[in-house]
């Protein structure tokens, strides 16, 4: 595999599903080069290696001798030509963000859920919500007394986060840290967080603290899986350094996500990023079969207590 153009910087967790499917992985950098040299550089590279596909990552104007070549690898070679936004899309199922806001492409075949698509979610929210209350009732009930041991208060609390169109509800929680967490104000919870209570770190690891939120979605604040919801201190931090952050508001958030499943725990604006990306693939390419997929990714996180 070879990326052309700008570099993009693979996560290492991307980096272990690329090496599954492309055992040499190349950049060439296009930007503010002669574009000949790059052309040079290109087939010499391809002379030593076996490449299967060249991602295309440039917003500069191309010459019709490096076009032309490009395109008579597909049939020559075999190559396959792709863009960086659709390789993003098929092989690792998240939409690309620019470090810039000059890049729309995202907003390519956007569109909100139908009547029939709503309907179906919300069947299967309650579905979902009925089985889920039914198995975790008596954890549910053990949580309870448990933080009530270790932190003596109320085992759970409500929290302002926005939903869809930006509107703010109240979000229940299991309270997974001391009451005084946040006396300094709105931190980012990290691993280890000295705030957390055992149980808490039981809780929050296995998604235990989120179950309250079965209340949200019976209400219609929120689906059962969808982007997870965020505090409004944090979204407007987020608005000023990540394009596209505002559309994960297309849709009501969720108690899991595509982005929960597939993106491991973290805290800062780059990790907001790289879960934003998981977030736009969902909405952008939303079915009843990729939410059951996300249930079974859940699942699998839960049972492997692979807190995000």
């Amino acid at each position: 595999m070879i990326v052309l153009g700008r570099k993009y910087k693979f996560t290492e967790f991307e980096k272990s599903r690329l090496n599954k499917k492309f055992k040499n992985q190349f950049i060439i950098k296009y930007s503010q080069r002669d574009p000949f040299e790059v052309l040079e550089e290109l087939k010499c590279l391809l002379d030593k290696t076996k490449v299967k596909i060249i991602v295309l990552n440039t917003r500069y104007t191309v010459p019709n001798e490096v076009i032309k070549y490009l395109t008579n690898l597909q049939f020559e070679r075999n190559i396959k030509l792709i863009t960086i936004e659709q390789f993003m899309e098929e092989y690792l199922h998240k939409c690309y963000i620019p470090d810039d806001h000059t890049d729309l492409n995202y907003l390519q075949n956007i569109k909100p859920f139908n009547i029939f698509e709503y309907s179906i979610k919300r069947f299967t929210d309650f579905v979902g919500i009925f089985c889920l209350y039914a198995f975790t009732f008596p954890i549910m009930a053990y949580s309870r007394r448990r933080i009530k041991k270790e932190s003596p208060g109320t085992s759970m609390f409500k929290q302002e986060r926005v939903g869809i169109n930006n509107k703010e509800f109240k979000c229940i929680k299991y309270r997974s840290m001391r009451l005084d967490a946040e006396v300094c104000g709105a931190q980012f919870a990290c691993q280890n967080d000295p705030r957390v209570f055992p149980w808490g770190e039981i809780m929050r690891k296995t998604r235990i603290d989120e179950l309250p939120q079965m209340l949200n979605v019976l209400k219609g604040d929120m689906h059962l899986i969808g982007p997870r919801p965020e505090r409004k201190f944090w979204i407007e931090q987020f608005e000023k350094e990540i394009p596209y952050y505002n559309e994960r508001h297309l849709v009501r958030p969720g108690i899991t996500g595509w982005a929960q499943v597939m993106y491991p725990y973290g805290a800062g604006v780059e990790d907001a990023k790289q879960k934003l990306m998981y977030d736009l693939y969902y909405i952008k390419h939303y079915s009843i079969w990729l939410d059951i997929k996300i249930i079974y990714k859940t699942i699998l996180v839960v049972l492997g207590k692979k807190g995000l």
